[in-house]
């Protein structure tokens, strides 16, 4: 390490609240560690901050250093977007507090917290909004790319619902985005990912949500392709409140559900933004089609958060197509990619409903996959390296078999590092231009590269 360099870390070291780590640092190994094991990365210094002035300060010393910037939220990234190898990592974790205002139906959410964070916040108040279907994933980065979740089909896509943002610019100065100040940069937050800087803080629009219930049902591999045949029916034919997923895998899906016996079993998980009473009406075809199990509930809103969580310390390799709709043809080939889940590992193979307000939102906002219907999501996850190969080739797999029916758009958040096509997919190819000049503006050097990447124009 040069002199200069030194003496900056010593300054920083000095300056920030939080902590910061280098190689050497007892506790670097824990705090470089990310959701996915197969990400080994290790940047030269990590900066855990504890407000915005830290993020500030932590920036400078990248600028100062010609460091480049990952910016850590949830660190659920399956390209592991929010570490790096040599540079800085702002890491947000300790800036995870969640601010509720009732009366206006609004909630600030600092840059570090997840979606189980703010799904604990909202619920005494009987309000929600669409987050992840995970309650481990950072709020900042799945509204930033786009956001998809249990709402939207009613409540729209997260960033949707965006109404503001408090970001960290690559020069270390502050900036608020809204509709109404740096109107630009606001069009560029709603799906742009964090290309622009490090946001500090999103407030987001609430929904009434005094119910929410589940049907969770069980069908052996013979009544697999009946039952996902039904749920398409019920969801084409019921209300926005309905959505829910077909899940496929090996091992149980959390603790609503006990161990399968021996073989896989397909998952039909109904979620209604309503009563349990209303629930039970909507999901009377596929309670009358014959299973395995059933659970039929009203739950809090936050523990249906919990349902998909992975087990940490595995090994992830995840994608998606989005699918113009789902007939016979594409129900078939689910079926068959079902019966090819990866033995003897915790993958999963997910079908769910998009519509409804996800295709009302407004068009402007670079969410591409407006039109599509449904979307199949390949979840590899696996504890031995030596599954390496097989589980992310059954990820291609899975994508190169259902492509017939796509859309062409991607959900960003679902995928990893797969080129730069599949950024413009994900982004929309008309906005690309759009995009590259607000980056011109706001991070000219690129020093914000770790994210689907929006080069300067």
């Amino acid at each position: 390490m040069s002199s200069k360099a030194h003496t900056a870390l010593v300054e920083l070291r000095e300056d920030l609240d939080g902590d910061v780590f280098a190689p050497w640092d007892p506790g670097y190994d824990q705090a470089r560690a990310v959701f996915n094991a197969m990400i080994d990365r290790r940047p030269a210094v990590i900066a855990q901050c504890a407000h915005e002035a830290d993020v500030v300060r932590a920036v400078r010393f990248a600028r100062e250093l010609d460091l480049h910037v990952a910016v850590r939220g949830g660190g659920h990234s399956v390209a592991g977007m929010g570490t790096n190898d040599a540079g800085l990592v702002v890491d947000l974790r300790r800036m995870h507090g969640v601010t509720v205002d009732p009366a206006s139906e609004a909630v600030r959410v600092e840059g570090g917290a997840t979606t189980g964070d703010l799904d604990r916040a909202t619920q005494p108040y009987g309000l929600a909004t669409t987050c992840a279907r995970a309650s481990t994933t950072g709020v900042a980065g799945c509204v930033l790319g786009g956001g998809s979740g249990w709402l939207e089909r009613s409540c729209g896509v997260a960033a949707d619902n965006l109404l503001g943002v408090e970001l960290v610019t690559a020069n270390g100065d502050r900036t608020h985005a809204s509709a109404d100040e740096n109107p630009e940069l606001f069009w560029a937050l709603h799906g742009g990912g964090g290309n622009f800087g490090v946001v500090t803080a999103l407030t987001l629009k609430l929904y009434e949500l005094p119910e929410f219930a589940l049907a969770l049902l069980r069908y052996l591999p013979e009544h697999a392709r009946e039952a996902i045949r039904t749920f398409r029916e019920v969801i084409d034919s019921g209300p926005l409140e309905a959505s829910g997923a077909v899940v496929c895998q090996s091992g149980p899906l959390a603790e609503l559900v006990p161990p399968p016996a021996g073989r896989p079993l397909c998952c039909v998980l109904l979620t209604y933004a309503g009563s349990e009473e209303d629930l039970r009406k909507v999901a009377e075809p596929l309670l009358a089609l014959p299973h395995e199990s059933e659970v039929l509930t009203a739950v809090p809103y936050a523990d249906v958060q919990r349902l998909l969580d992975a087990a940490p310390g595995l090994r992830h390799h995840w994608s998606a197509e989005c699918l113009a709709g789902a007939p016979d043809d594409v129900v078939d080939v689910f079926g068959a990619l079902a019966d090819s889940l990866p033995a003897r590992t915790d993958s999963r193979l997910v079908l769910f409903p998009l519509g409804g307000a996800v295709a009302d939102a407004p068009a402007d906002h670079q969410v591409p996959y407006r039109d599509a219907a449904w979307a199949v999501h390949a979840f590899g996850s696996w504890a031995d390296p030596a599954d390496d190969e097989r589980c992310t080739g059954w990820v291609r797999d899975v994508r190169a078999a259902v492509r017939p029916w796509s859309t062409g758009a991607v959900p960003l958040n679902f995928v990893g590092d797969e080129g730069r096509d599949r950024v413009r997919a994900g982004l929309g190819p008309q906005n690309m231009w759009r995009l590259g000049v607000v980056k011109r503006r706001y991070d000219p050097d690129n020093v914000f590269r770790f994210n689907h990447n929006v080069k300067p124009l």
